[in-house]
């Protein structure tokens, strides 16, 4: 678990009718309800967070915060960069962090008060201005806080008393990224889905997500993805039920010829010499 770069650290005091018009941005966003109930948006759903409790919001998630209109809350915020596939871990995920969980949220707000200049009331302030005279080594502590929190809220949720083996089975969470990927890919077959879609769906970055697809599976993306629709074309072929050209067409070929080539590229054969060959006695 990393975190590459602290974006923002807020800790807001707002009145009872703060509302935001919303936002939405390509890194992570953890929301602490410090003092009193707050309401936060996540895509269309509404949650709410009463003292005490915690919220993530994923990269490009859209997002509002709001007062509920009765009680003035103070809330804390940090924004953050961290393409650790076990991230995803956190995405959309309300929990209640223990209190030693929560000395190491406010360890970090001391530090980043002694490293940059914080307004407490400023939702639009996207950038940190480091203080004058900051303290040593107050960012890189930052980030440490950061991540040991991150790791710590893991355990807390993930540890049984005969220990955890939650990211042991198979590499099991740090190929979630890729089963992600996979399982989009396979739920799109028949449809078409672009690289840049594909990246929103998962909240990552064209560069990671093809760098580690490649990583766990030697293959690129768009190339595992066209294999997908292959095996598809095979299995409609086998059945006989469509043409070459109503399969084409179902798998978002551009046109029947493309996809001849491209079964031809992948098969050895062309779609009918295929189908031919697999309907002999």
């Amino acid at each position: 678990m990393e975190v590459s770069r602290v974006i923002t650290i807020h800790h807001f005091e707002f009145d009872q009718h703060f509302r935001t018009a919303g936002e939405s941005h390509d890194f992570w966003e953890l929301v602490y309800a410090d003092r009193e109930e707050i309401l936060c948006g996540a895509d269309g759903r509404e949650i709410r967070l009463m003292p005490g409790e915690m919220l993530f919001h994923k990269p490009m998630e859209f997002h509002t915060l709001a007062a509920n209109g009765k009680k003035a809350p103070t809330v804390l915020i940090v924004s953050f960069e961290c393409k650790s596939p076990a991230m995803g871990f956190f995405a959309g995920r309300k929990l209640t962090p223990q209190k030693r969980d929560v000395r190491f949220l406010y360890a970090l707000v001391d530090e980043a008060k002694r490293t940059f200049n914080i307004p407490f009331s400023d939702p639009e302030s996207k950038k940190m201005e480091l203080l004058p005279s900051p303290t040593l080594g107050g960012q890189q502590l930052i980030k440490n806080y950061l991540e040991i929190l991150l790791i710590d809220l893991m355990r807390d949720l993930t540890e049984t008393r005969e220990g955890n083996d939650t990211f042991l089975q198979s590499g099991k969470y740090e190929s979630k990224l890729v089963a992600d990927i996979v399982r989009i890919l396979e739920e799109n077959v028949e449809g078409s889905l672009t690289v840049d879609e594909l990246c929103r769906r998962i909240a990552y970055g064209r560069a990671w997500a093809f760098r580690e697809f490649k990583k766990g599976t030697g293959e690129g993306i768009m190339a595992y993805y066209t294999r997908l629709k292959i095996d598809r074309a095979k299995q409609l072929l086998r059945e006989g039920e469509l043409s070459v050209r109503q399969i084409a067409e179902l798998l978002c070929f551009d046109t029947p010829s493309y996809f001849s080539k491209t079964f031809k590229r992948l098969t050895g054969q062309t779609p009918s010499a295929y189908q031919k060959m697999k309907r002999k006695p």
